[in-house]
């Protein structure tokens, strides 16, 4: 039941993670290439594309730390797992909750930091977009990364306490 529930969160949570990222990367090309033909082709600027494509890389870097966790590419030294095998399990232990208190303080002052922005009122510049929305991917990327740590975290312990074959 419990590995059901959490293959269900895991096909959600990737959804959301790979169809947003898709279309923000998608929206930022399309601005990028529409602004390069307008510059030199008509010698006219968009000023909002540039403002997006900020946006975007903003977005695909908090967003992109939950899906990095999934596919198991965070960047880790593993000299120590080299060396000493037997560090194995509690070094990847230690791993998965050292990203989990991370990702609880980016919850944590995330949200204060998205309750603060939504009480100035702040815009974007150009594109005029509450700044509260992009304060609000710090506490999102936090909560998707305790998810997808605490589901590395149970398939690590899972498939440690499978008897391993002697051959």
């Amino acid at each position: 039941m419990f590995k059901q529930i959490i293959n269900t969160v895991d096909k959600c949570l990737t959804l959301f993670e790979d169809w947003t990222l898709f279309l923000t990367v998608m929206a930022a090309l399309l601005a990028l290439f529409a602004n390069v033909i307008l510059r030199y082709g008509f010698d006219y600027s968009l000023a909002w594309s540039e403002e997006l494509v900020k946006l975007v890389i903003i977005y695909t870097t908090f967003i992109g730390c939950s899906a990095s966790i999934r596919n198991r590419s965070m960047i880790k030294v593993d000299v120590l797992l080299q060396l000493v095998p037997k560090t194995r399990f509690p070094l990847i232990v230690f791993s998965h909750l050292a990203i989990a208190v991370f990702s609880l303080i980016m919850l944590f002052f995330g949200w204060k930091m998205a309750v603060q922005q939504a009480t100035t009122g702040q815009a974007t510049i150009i594109m005029q977009i509450p700044m509260v929305y992009l304060y609000a991917l710090m506490p999102l990327m936090g909560g998707l990364m305790l998810i997808r740590t605490l589901q590395a975290l149970y398939q690590d312990i899972a498939a440690e306490m499978v008897p391993k074959s002697k051959t």
